[in-house]
């Protein structure tokens, strides 16, 4: 089986704060290595499984975030950003027989981790059709445009009872649970433990049980926290300037309406 990981810091056990998720602050390092055990937790139970190539996509910032050397032999790390407009899951497609989430978090909007946000913390909030999207709902989009099951989630509580909404077979493990400016975790080594046993327990099941479907149209609703963005943004071919802050963008063609992620967020 050929598996596809993508992670990011926000939803790893302990990231309650930017100092703690931020390349260079004093903070980052202990985070960084916390996110590479849960990137690894997820190898091994992949491995377990019966996974025979394990592509990651260091998802976070900077993009370089994550120890390879800490990763099994059958790893692949994709590092920096190519500008793909499959963002967090570049160089997906339907090669893959399984996609895994790792550290991901609530979306922008969403009172549900102290660092919510969607794809870009200059935003108050992403919404597709009407309802808040996660980082996760956008790339899982994608993963059903190409026929690829999500099978596994970790991060925060809020964000696992999104996707047990959205498909209540998906394996979830929630490793903390945000109130306010604070998060509540549990213990590190009970996060990887549980996040190995996640991922073997999601693969050993029928994939084609899996299932996240891909709406008919999309009509793609943005909104800043500073009004300055906004402008030129609005630029992007047939999108609505609809105030100071807030952009809209209509479309039923699913990779028009990423390339317009790609551009307006």
């Amino acid at each position: 089986m050929k598996i596809f990981i993508s992670a990011d810091i926000e939803g790893v056990c302990g990231v309650t704060h930017w100092d703690e998720a931020k390349k260079g602050k004093g903070d980052y390092l202990e985070f960084a290595q916390q996110m590479t055990f849960e990137v690894n937790a997820a190898c091994e139970g992949a491995n377990e499984a019966g996974a025979k190539e394990i592509v990651i996509k260091d998802a976070h910032d900077s993009a370089r975030n994550i120890f390879h050397n800490m990763l099994p032999l059958n790893t692949k790390l994709i590092k920096g950003w190519s500008g793909s407009s499959y963002i967090m899951v570049q160089e997906l497609d339907e090669s893959y027989d399984a996609l895994i989430y790792i550290g991901y978090h609530s979306a922008g909007g969403i009172d549900g981790n102290p660092l919510s946000h969607t794809l870009n913390s200059n935003l108050q909030y992403i919404k597709l059709n009407g309802e808040y999207a996660s980082e996760f709902l956008i790339h899982s989009y994608i993963a059903a445009y190409h026929n690829v099951p999500v099978v596994f989630l970790s991060g925060d509580k809020v964000l696992c009872e999104e996707v047990k909404g959205i498909d209540k077979n998906i394996v979830t493990v929630a490793v903390k649970e945000g109130r306010g400016d604070s998060t509540i975790n549990i213990h590190p080594k009970l996060a990887i433990d549980q996040i190995k046993k996640g991922v073997k327990t999601a693969m050993s099941k029928d994939l084609s049980n899996y299932k996240i479907n891909l709406p008919e149209k999309f009509e793609l609703e943005v909104k800043y926290k500073n009004h300055i963005a906004t402008t030129s943004k609005a630029n992007y071919p047939s999108a609505e300037l609809v105030d100071s802050h807030t952009i809209r963008f209509s479309s039923n063609d699913f990779m028009e309406m990423l390339k317009a992620i790609a551009f307006i967020c």
